[in-house]
């Protein structure tokens, strides 16, 4: 949860991969109140008592979210879903404005790998950054097992996270206001 707040606040995309872990993560435990608490907030020997019963709230309300929206075995919760259209409306908006040249740059360098994902199986139906989220979430999961990643998809990957990157600045900078789309 702390993790998450300060993820939120300072890199979207960050923030986003790490909810989806969470959700990974709930699911792996089999929604079991005790495994969570057990693996989950007993090993933060550093958080207060008061801290602890919060985390697990955290968690305890993610599970509820999970099992209520139907996504106890695959999918995400709609305050996950919230973030891609969050992003994919200031994708368009950047797109549409001529004032951020660098960052249709950074799309269009993505957009070969974004296509060629879509063309392997990846939900034609998913907004174009799901499908780069899915891409380096993939490849997280990859790392994590110890799975060896070819040269070409670490390119590709490559090229994604810094286009996310790009847009994740950009997320932050509307959230604060220090973003002006409008033409002069």
């Amino acid at each position: 949860m702390y993790i998450s707040r300060q993820l939120k606040q300072q890199n979207i995309a960050e923030y986003l991969l790490y909810m989806w872990q969470v959700e990974d993560l709930i699911r792996a435990n089999g929604f079991d109140r005790e495994r969570m608490r057990k693996h989950f907030v007993e090993p933060y020997s550093s958080l207060t008592d008061e801290q602890r019963k919060e985390l697990m709230q955290w968690y305890d309300d993610l599970m509820e979210m999970m099992r209520r929206e139907g996504v106890t075995e695959k999918g995400h919760i709609q305050l996950n879903r919230n973030v891609i259209v969050w992003l994919t409306d200031l994708h368009l908006r950047l797109l549409r404005s001529p004032k951020f040249p660098y960052y249709s740059a950074a799309y269009y360098k993505a957009l070969p790998f974004i296509v060629e994902l879509r063309a392997k199986g990846a939900d034609k139906e998913a907004p174009e950054l799901e499908t780069c989220f899915d891409a380096l979430y993939g490849v997280l999961l990859l790392k994590l097992q110890k799975k060896e990643i070819s040269e070409d998809t670490q390119k590709a990957i490559k090229v994604i996270s810094d286009f996310l990157a790009i847009l994740s600045e950009y997320y932050q900078k509307d959230k604060k206001g220090e973003l002006d789309l409008e033409e002069a």
